[in-house]
């Protein structure tokens, strides 16, 4: 039995604009994202106590330590992870010793509050490394989609229009990365959930499952024009979306699985990774099937190019068959 995509595509567009509006009206607010410190640089460490620690009296230790600023946060091994502003200005050493000066002033006065203290990592981001960090992440994604269109012009390039693979499949990449970005805008508004140099990592994941998951159908709709050759190319569609979509739902309801998991027990430190994993490879499913392939079909009958009003005065293309 195929079920007819192409018939309710109008409907797949609408829900990805439902789903994308609330985070892109969030982004371009003012405070649209939620800097942690590995864009604003700061210091995280993480600590070990030897007696029963609660979080409010970290954090009243800690501002009366100098740093009310401090984000204190628990992790399921009894640690905490403590973010605060950079170790620096507060004493007159070296730059070299200062940051080692003030962990000493930190660790004698937690020491003094709840007895024996242990502090297991201490890392410092300067803010030369965090511009770093985004400067790198942008033009990681550009030139992830320069490669990603080019390669499937390359690899679709005995089928007509085949430009239109690539492009399709950068569309639905950028809306897998607008709404993952988008929602965690909203997680950072209502939650306080902060980006680290862990959301670059997991918005790039993402980007790669969302184009290997488009890859699939694209592959299917190419096989089928050959296969099916002489039947309209909305009846291919639907064979190759038909095919794919089980295969597409099973795999990624697997990985899906594995990601809850780890979320649930993987500790603090890659709950973002995890978490934009989560509703990045959610929406890549989605995207894969009901927005790049039947946006492809728009763009090969001419439907895309009339509401664009790119067509006036002239025929559309004839569609692949």
């Amino acid at each position: 039995m195929t079920f007819d995509f192409v018939k309710y595509r109008l409907w797949f567009y609408i829900v990805s604009f439902v789903l994308i509006l609330p985070g892109a009206i969030s982004l371009v607010l003012p405070g649209g994202l939620r800097p942690g410190i590995d864009f604003t640089s700061g210091t995280i460490m993480t600590l070990r106590f030897g007696q029963t620690v609660d979080q409010p009296q970290l954090r009243e230790a800690l501002a009366g330590l100098g740093h009310p600023e401090a984000i204190v946060q628990r992790a399921d091994d009894g640690t905490f992870v403590v973010r605060t502003l950079p170790f620096e200005g507060q004493l007159s050493e070296t730059a070299g010793s200062t940051e080692q000066t003030e962990r000493q002033v930190i660790v004698n006065g937690l020491t003094q509050r709840f007895g024996q203290v242990e502090m297991l990592s201490l890392d410092v981001v300067s803010p030369i490394v965090a511009d770093e960090i985004v400067r790198y992440a942008f033009l990681a994604v550009a030139a992830a989609c320069g490669g990603i269109l080019l390669y499937l012009w390359w690899a679709f390039r005995r089928v007509p229009n085949s430009v239109r693979y690539g492009a399709c499949a950068v569309i639905a990449l950028l809306h897998d990365a607008l709404l993952l970005i988008g929602i965690f805008s909203l997680l950072g508004r209502f939650f306080a959930v902060e980006l680290d140099a862990m959301f670059i990592t997991g918005v790039l994941t993402v980007i790669g499952f969302s184009v290997h998951d488009t890859i699939v159908v694209f592959d299917r709709v190419r096989e089928n024009i050959v296969r099916h050759a002489g039947e309209p190319f909305e009846d291919v569609m639907n064979h190759s979306l038909t095919q794919t979509l089980g295969r597409s739902v099973n795999t990624s309801i697997t990985v899906l699985l594995t990601l809850l998991a780890l979320q649930l027990f993987g500790g603090t430190t890659i709950h973002s990774f995890v978490l934009a994993l989560l509703i990045g490879i959610t929406s890549g499913t989605y995207s894969s099937i009901f927005n790049a392939s039947l946006l492809l079909y728009s763009w090969n009958t001419g439907e895309l190019n009339r509401w664009l009003g790119l067509n006036r005065g002239h025929t559309a293309a004839p569609a692949p068959a």
